[in-house]
């Protein structure tokens, strides 16, 4: 009872290191990308200070706005939440592992961006039937390449489960496959249009021609917008974490908080040697 217990919270706190650690990788990729564009760069915890500045400022909602528009911040942020609890970060053979499924995965995805398109068009506003309309368009061709990609690391593992899947990447060592290289480039390209980064979108402007997310959560404020934003960093995240997995292929094996022995069960959380 009481391991069981210990794994519940080691899951909980697996979910929450997500989303407290979400906004400080947002922030890395910002300084690093103002270093390379030769400009003074933001602090790292600057995403810290512009989500509590939101979530202090009052909401001004339109007067067309539906509960669906009040509601789609919270389902968005749920779930991301949710996706965050099924990708293993620091452990695996959690009690999370029953639902850590890659297409599970890819639902919420989907659930999350199926509603903030319809919030696009519940206000009735040229930019938001714009946004939404070109983020089904990346999502058409987005989802399929992710699932093909997973997929690739599920026919080696013979599982789509996520955990499990993990466990035997880091348990296989260093073994070179065509494949997995070819499933990496194809998870950064997705990686790079469902973050809604450049080249397909730029979060960091309001030009019309480049706007896809930004033009659909253009008349929220406060904190529904403190909580799609900090979705997206989120799921930024969650992407950065498959991505490293993968790339787990072609490292050396190390003692890391990562490595298979640092499970629920039966190694009591001791990280031994690989």
């Amino acid at each position: 009872m009481d391991r069981q217990l210990t794994a519940w919270v080691l899951a909980a706190a697996q979910a929450l290191l997500f989303i407290a650690a979400a906004p400080l990788l947002a922030g890395w990729l910002q300084r690093v990308k103002c270093h390379m564009q030769n400009r003074a760069a933001p602090a790292p915890w600057q995403p810290y200070r512009e989500l509590a500045k939101l979530l202090g400022k009052n909401m001004v909602l339109a007067e067309n706005a539906s509960w669906l528009f009040r509601a789609v911040p919270y389902i968005v942020f749920g779930a991301m939440l949710l996706s965050a609890a099924v990708v293993p970060l620091v452990a695996v053979n959690l009690p999370t592992t029953a639902i850590a499924d890659v297409i599970v995965l890819v639902g919420f995805f989907a659930l999350a961006r199926f509603f903030t398109a319809l919030a696009g068009l519940d206000i009735g506003t040229a930019f938001g039937g714009m946004g939404a309309s070109r983020e089904m368009m990346v999502a058409a061709l987005a989802e399929p390449a992710m699932l093909m990609a997973v997929f690739t690391l599920s026919m080696t593992a013979t599982t789509t489960n996520l955990s499990v899947a993990t466990e035997y990447i880091l348990q296989s060592g260093l073994v070179l496959r065509p494949s997995f290289l070819f499933a990496l480039l194809a998870l950064a390209m997705v990686a790079v249009a469902e973050t809604s980064r450049i080249p397909v979108d730029n979060p960091a402007t309001h030009l019309e021609l480049t706007m896809l997310h930004e033009a659909m959560i253009l008349e929220y404020g406060g904190r529904h917008l403190a909580l799609i934003e900090w979705a997206s960093q989120i799921k930024l995240m969650i992407y950065s974490v498959l991505y490293w997995l993968y790339g787990r292929r072609y490292s050396r094996r190390c003692g890391c908080f990562a490595c298979p022995s640092f499970s629920v069960f039966p190694s009591c959380f001791r990280c031994s040697p690989c």
